[in-house]
């Protein structure tokens, strides 16, 4: 590659790369928090209807007080959302207990909450469904506050996506931990709900424009052989950090703490991105190679090669760069993804494969309450499963294909969150392995879908490619909350509907092309003569296609 040579001239394996990709991956550590903040922010509470403020006509502990005014539901527990109009002082006789308890006593009147709700905080000392009382006929709010979230995830991939083109990398990410910071500080700070999904709808959408800057940037200052490993490496920072989020989580355990906790860094990450050095192959395609050779004459000062880097002018840049350049210039648009058959059918599968993983993803990792296990270590076990199936999936790839692997990672995930419907309630670790499986098979897929979908799409339209595939999964991380509210109605109906989509999207999977061994497509005309029964070409170094499609997809 010319930028490649550039870059061995500068240094491409120095002191600078090392510095500059640690302080690029430790703020990806911290986006496993913010996506992840319902867990413990949105805690929903035992809780049961207030008793009557007038209540003072003797003096009673809780459980009397508790009682006479709330009723039992069919598991012998206090009803959540009804209680006595009147107190019922009769029941603290023990055989008027007892009576009250045969079905022919006569039916008492019941009531709404009127004077609010009593929460028990066994788990955390506060949470947004205690603070506002989110609860009966506004418990569908808990889902929609993540529904907010990501939706502010899915408008910046757009709008961080097209200015990080215009303006450059650098100066999008800085804003990027700048809107992260002040929205997460105003969030732990909010009012009301209202005021509480608009800050978050900040944090989503800084959390886009953090990642696709970030990985672009890494990926941009480091050389083909080692960027393999590096992107590994930098998705399980993403790993690491679900840990990190746990303990966090454990220790502080009010809302509005745990919130400034996870958006305080930010500030700190704001203050040491004005350090880096904009991608000086984004700056020589945008016209700018003053600015570019600036760049590579400071990476190579940093990496103790100043006379190399002295030599480097604008002739040479213009040379070296030539070829891409002129590629530069086309008029290449999203409709060209759906003009021809073979791209048409590709590009629709792929957009339900990647809806399917995040639908289902989400779907699983956002509502850790209903395994009946501790919350915390659940969330720390799910962040463990993520290593060892990203290993696996990686194996399996270059083993057996990628439409092998992403069809099996799909459907053995399905299977997984099917058969956990059939597990009783009370048997918590048979549910949670279930549902650890399932959660690992789903980190896989995700794992499978950056490569398969690189590898497919040509180089001519690659970029509008992960741009569709990736708005469908912010698609299905959005529904995913909203699909829970069925269970209020059809208690198996959410898991039917995340386990039946990753199993109908497996196989719509196994349509899609083999990519394994495989030189990447150039151009549509490229994938019409695969799709026409053409046999692709076959690399003679799959490491070196590997390398190339990272940084492609980034």
């Amino acid at each position: 590659m010319a930028f490649g040579d550039l870059l061995e001239i500068v240094g491409n394996t120095g002191r600078f790369q090392i510095v500059h990709v640690t302080l690029l991956v430790i703020p990806v550590m911290m986006m496993a928090s913010h996506n992840l903040l319902q867990n413990f922010v949105a805690y929903v509470p035992p809780h049961h209807c207030s008793p009557p403020t007038n209540l003072s006509q003797r003096p009673l502990n809780p459980e009397d007080i508790l009682l006479v005014t709330v009723p039992l539901d069919n598991m012998g527990r206090p009803k959540k959302c009804q209680r006595y109009a009147s107190p019922q002082w009769h029941l603290l006789d023990n055989n008027s207990t007892v009576a009250a308890e045969e079905p022919e006593v006569k039916e008492v009147e019941l009531q709404d909450c009127i004077d609010g709700w009593m929460y028990i905080m066994n788990e955390r000392e506060s949470s947004i469904i205690s603070d506002w009382d989110m609860v009966c006929d506004l418990r569908s709010l808990k889902q929609m506050s993540q529904t907010v979230y990501m939706g502010g995830v899915l408008v910046g991939s757009f709008l961080f996506g097209s200015l990080s083109d215009r303006y450059g990398r650098r100066m999008l990410l800085i804003v990027s931990y700048l809107l992260m910071a002040v929205c997460g500080t105003c969030a732990a700070f909010s009012t009301s709900f209202s005021l509480f999904c608009l800050f978050r709808f900040g944090c989503g959408m800084a959390l886009s424009g953090q990642s696709l800057n970030s990985f672009s940037l890494i990926l941009e200052w480091i050389p083909t052989h080692v960027r393999t490993v590096i992107g590994t490496l930098t998705g399980y920072c993403y790993t690491c950090g679900q840990l990190i989020w746990a303990l966090t989580a454990y220790f502080v355990r009010d809302w509005r703490w745990l919130t400034l906790a996870v958006s305080l860094p930010f500030y700190v990450f704001f203050l040491i991105s004005w350090w880096f050095h904009e991608s000086s192959r984004w700056l020589i395609l945008n016209h700018q190679p003053e600015r570019a050779i600036k760049n590579l004459k400071s990476v190579a000062r940093i990496n103790g090669r100043h006379e190399e880097g002295e030599k480097i002018d604008l002739k040479m840049v213009q040379e070296s760069m030539q070829k891409e350049m002129s590629s530069s210039n086309g008029t290449i648009t999203l409709l060209d993804l759906f003009k021809t058959p073979t791209m048409r059918r590709m590009s629709l599968n792929l957009a339900a494969v990647w809806f399917s993983t995040s639908f289902a993803y989400y779907g699983l990792s956002l509502d850790l309450q209903k395994f009946g296990v501790d919350m915390y270590l659940i969330q720390v076990i799910f962040g463990c499963a993520d290593i060892p199936a990203k290993l696996v999936i990686t194996i399996t790839m270059s083993r057996l294909g990628r439409r092998l692997s992403q069809a099996g990672a799909l459907i053995s995930a399905g299977i997984c969150i099917l058969v956990n419907l059939l597990v009783p309630y009370d048997q918590a670790i048979v549910r949670t392995s279930l549902a650890v499986v399932g959660k690992g098979c789903l980190a896989a897929s995700f794992t499978c879908c950056y490569l398969y979908a690189g590898e497919l799409y040509p180089t001519i339209i690659r970029q509008n490619g992960m741009g569709l595939v990736g708005m469908m999964a912010r698609v299905g991380a959005m529904v995913a909350p909203m699909v829970l509210l069925g269970g209020d109605y059809i208690s198996w109906l959410p898991g039917l509907i995340y386990g039946g989509a990753p199993i109908l999207t497996g196989a719509v999977a196994m349509f899609l092309p083999e990519t394994l061994g495989c030189s990447l497509p150039d151009t549509i005309q490229d994938v019409e003569d695969r799709g026409k029964g053409g046999k692709p070409k076959k690399s003679k170094d799959v490491a070196a296609v590997q390398d190339n499609l990272l940084k492609q997809v980034t």
